[in-house]
């Protein structure tokens, strides 16, 4: 529990530090922007000033070449000068080929119009507004920290996928050595039974008693196997689906509620696919199990099996308490149950048989609460 709180603030404080450097980022880059847009601001008023002085000092060489060195430090500035009546005089550090089309030059008027004050300059008893709008500089700060968040977004992702690849590698490896270990346990008593199989028969106990016991047994066996299995790659052979879904279905049916309707629709007796038969038998099994505990011990399951031109289809259905859809694929989430007992790894392990070991699919088909549920499994033809 202490490793799982730990790691709780861990995330909580990664999380914090994260948001904590992204409104640093966003307040820094805010004070810059309003910094540099004041300092263009003082740079055009001179400019501004220069004109007026030059306009009233026409004859002086000197005003002149003050308005080109202050015009140098706005080179980087795009302006538009317009007369009180509203037609412009000129433009400076526009576009020299679009500024010959009068919608382009009105498009940037509009542009400066919104984003800065204009400067009026009165001389000789005209009026005449100087508009001009952000610099290049000014623009590429403005995106400058949305790129910064993208950039540690982009970090922070990749840390959470390398992150939760090796929380999933570590769940992967626990699951399969406790599934290994399961194998192990098991088999140590299994040994021990099947000698005294032979004891029974031995003194003559009844056939019945010791059939059904050494059926148990190999049920017994069949589950170890199945452990043993779980994160090495299964064997595949080709086998008739019909037959190892019956046996399975089978099984449960002899051991089922009496209230429990079981019904077996097949519209061949062989179909052939690869399949590791301890595996496979587990999944259906696991679907019939669900199927049981949603319907309480009472209702109709029906296992079906058909073909398509390239997939063979079994279906297991019930008329159980049904799923919502908005946990259609949640509920093959390891750990993920909706009943008072489980550890949710029955259709987490069924995905992973018939998914990963036998390269087909598994889905809830349909369900509706209070109905009945439809599971579709998915499998190559050979």
């Amino acid at each position: 529990m202490a490793f799982f709180k730990n790691t709780y603030w861990i995330k909580r404080i990664a999380i914090s530090i994260s948001l904590l450097i992204v409104l640093f980022i966003l307040w820094n880059t805010y004070v810059f922007f309003q910094k540099f847009k004041k300092d263009e601001r003082s740079k055009m008023e001179i400019y501004a000033t220069a004109i007026k002085e030059a306009a009233a000092n026409s004859d002086s060489n000197g005003s002149f070449n003050l308005v080109t060195k202050v015009y140098q430090t706005i080179e980087n500035i795009p302006t538009i000068s317009v007369h009180e009546n509203g037609d412009i005089k000129e433009f400076n550090n526009l576009d020299s080929i679009k500024s010959k089309d009068p919608k382009y030059l009105q498009q940037q008027l509009y542009i400066m119009k919104n984003q800065n004050e204009p400067i009026v300059i009165e001389y000789l008893g005209v009026k005449e507004y100087i508009y001009y709008r952000n610099s290049d500089l000014l623009y590429r700060l403005k995106y400058y920290p949305l790129a910064l968040v993208l950039i540690l977004g982009l970090f922070l992702t990749i840390i959470y996928m390398v992150y939760k690849s090796n929380k999933v590698a570590e769940q992967n490896k626990l699951w399969t050595g406790m599934a290994k270990e399961t194998a192990h346990q098991i088999g140590t008593p299994l040994s021990s039974l099947l000698g005294w199989i032979a004891i029974l028969r031995a003194e003559n106990v009844s056939s019945d008693y010791v059939d059904e016991i050494e059926k148990d047994v190999r049920r017994l066996n069949t589950i170890a196997n199945r452990f043993s299995k779980i994160g090495s790659l299964p064997e595949l052979k080709q086998h008739n689906i019909v037959t190892i879904t019956k046996t399975a279905f089978d099984y449960l049916e002899n051991r089922s509620s009496k209230q429990i309707s079981f019904s077996f629709i097949t519209e061949k007796d062989e179909l052939f696919c690869n399949l590791n038969t301890e595996l496979y038998g587990w999944v259906i099994e696991n679907l019939i199990k669900n199927a049981i505990d949603a319907m309480q011990g009472k209702g109709s399951l029906s296992v079906s099996i058909s073909k398509s031109s390239k997939n063979i289809k079994v279906f297991v259905s019930d008329t159980g308490k049904g799923i919502p859809k908005s946990q259609f694929t949640q509920i093959f989430n390891p750990g993920f149950t909706t009943k008072k007992r489980g550890w949710g790894l029955g259709l987490s392990l069924s995905k992973r048989i018939i998914e990963d070991y036998h390269n087909g699919k598994i889905h809830v088909l349909k369900s509706e609460l209070g109905k009945g549920t439809t599971f579709e499994i998915l499998l190559n033809k050979v």
